[in-house]
């Protein structure tokens, strides 16, 4: 299955049927469709061939979203470009994945404009996309080759990887959504998120139902908001950080949210204490999805039903988890030794899965290095409880030793964002001469919130004790994110270390 089967089939339940909404634009099924086959054709016209790359360079679009089944319907490879990254960044994205074409947003002209492309011979503006079109010359229909979309890493530890998912990876992600989480009808899907990221392969489950996909331009909460209520949005996504401006948000209380099956969070963990307010405010449909560029979106999965007891209670001890591991996935915390851990010990999550990637792109050492002892390293530390609920306690580069002592800094995050007046955190190692590493916490405050770094370290004392406490507490008035709402803790360091 390529990446055009999840499009026919949904247009395989009504043509006529919405598939891609924003604003006054809409886009069939049909529409879609016949759309993929003149990018296809054009393609071939173009010289792109079945397993050669192509980029997209846009933010959400319904364009540029129905031109990735142009693209898989030549048989060719989509790799998705990040628009908040620099020209350079970019350029070297292209390069590293072989890319031969590359579509591109006007808004975007100028970046494209920046780069060096010798590999690139073939770019369009997909505002400016009739005429090409119209060129497109009749084809056989390509079909998908194994690798149907190449994922950039964020590069934040080095140069970027290319993770390679193949038809069988997507296949396998979306019948994981399908058999565990709530689609009750056509599912109306709300992408506020980069469709570049964990917002684009959500999508694929929601067409093979024949759903519809509303398209944010850009993160608007009170938007988003509105557009729940316009359309009776039934599933969504969002990181943390944005559900907690959602939770703050003024408009929250007096929206109908009722028409909401599955409102999933993931990309950075969650506060407990405000993932119980959103079950509160926001309604019992709140759905955590734990995954990665290497092992997309499901590896596993705390549906809305899991975060109550039979009692209907708040399932409290269960809120910081990430659910138990996909029927389709089988999970282990692996020591050093690349043994296996029992329960409740704490050590690297390894996975075996149809889910994970085909490998690092042209890059052989990668690739081996994350498939040691036959299983995929995540470079998450975590544990799974008797229940077989999966806890993550932290990425491993960011554990702190203090004093000789290992701090996971998610732990101490959880602390500090257990306190109401915390909006969020981010907690680095900074080198101390005492001991070894300190902690430190950097914290964005609710809006009109004071409170000293001495109150917040005796919070955060009485709850995890006096060696997790952070050394230093710093007041930022932002934190800096990536694209999909992670805290940029690399920053953060080098920030510090200025």
């Amino acid at each position: 299955m390529g990446l055009t089967a999840y499009l026919d089939k949904g247009a395989s339940l009504g043509r006529d049927a919405p598939c891609l909404v924003m604003g006054p634009t809409t886009l069939t099924y049909g529409d879609v469709q016949d759309h993929s086959h003149a990018v296809a054709r054009a393609l071939a016209r173009s010289g792109v061939r079945a397993g050669d790359k192509v980029g997209i360079l846009s933010g959400n679009d319904p364009v540029a979203f129905a031109t990735v089944f142009g693209i898989s319907r030549r048989g060719a490879v989509w790799c998705p470009i990040n628009p908040r990254n620099s020209a350079s960044e970019n350029a070297e994205l292209l390069d590293l994945f072989d890319c031969v074409a590359l579509f591109h947003s006007r808004a975007y002209a100028p970046m494209v404009a920046e780069m060096d492309l010798p590999q690139v011979t073939t770019t369009v503006c997909l505002d400016e996309l009739d005429d090409w079109l119209a060129e497109g010359s009749e084809f056989d229909d390509a079909g998908s080759g194994e690798t149907v979309m190449i994922v950039g890493t964020g590069g934040t530890t080095g140069r970027p990887k290319g993770v390679q998912l193949t038809d069988r990876n997507i296949e396998t992600m979306t019948a994981l959504a399908l058999m565990g989480y709530p689609f009750e009808g056509r599912p109306v899907y709300l992408a506020m998120a980069p469709l570049t990221h964990a917002a684009g392969v959500l999508c694929f489950p929601v067409l093979s139902l024949g759903g519809r996909i509303v398209v944010m331009p850009a993160p608007d909460v009170g938007g988003f908001l509105s557009l729940v209520e316009e359309h009776g949005v039934t599933h969504t996504f969002l990181p943390p950080t944005l559900i907690y401006m959602l939770l703050a948000h003024e408009q929250l209380e007096s929206t109908d949210l009722s028409s909401l099956q599955c409102f999933w969070y993931g990309a950075a963990p969650m506060s407990p204490a405000r993932l119980e307010q959103a079950l509160r405010d926001i309604g019992p449909v709140m759905a955590q999805l734990f995954g990665q560029s290497e092992a997309p979106m499901f590896v596993s999965m705390l549906s809305p039903r899991d975060h109550f007891l039979p009692d209907g209670s708040v399932a409290v001890q269960r809120l910081a988890s990430a659910g138990r591991p996909g029927p389709l996935v089988t999970v282990g915390i692996m020591a050093s030794d690349g043994s296996l851990l029992p329960g409740g010990e704490r050590g690297e999550i390894v996975v075996r899965s149809s889910l994970v990637m085909a490998g690092y792109y042209k890059n052989p050492e990668a690739t081996a290095e994350a498939s040691e002892h036959g299983w995929h390293h995540t470079g998450d530390i975590g544990y799974l409880d008797e229940d077989g609920f999966l806890f993550i306690v932290d990425r491993a580069k960011d554990m702190v030793i203090t004093g000789g002592f290992n701090v996971y800094s998610a732990e101490v995050e959880q602390a500090l964002m257990a306190h109401t007046a915390v909006r969020d955190c981010g907690v680095v190692g900074l080198p101390d001469e005492k001991w070894g590493e300190r902690v430190v916490a950097v914290v964005q405050l609710q809006p009109g919130a004071t409170i000293s770094g001495e109150e917040l370290r005796a919070f955060v004392k009485e709850r995890i004790g006096s060696v997790k406490a952070p050394k230093q507490v710093e007041f930022w008035p932002d934190l800096p994110r990536s694209t999909v709402g992670k805290i940029l803790k690399t920053d953060i360091r080098a920030q510090l270390l200025r």
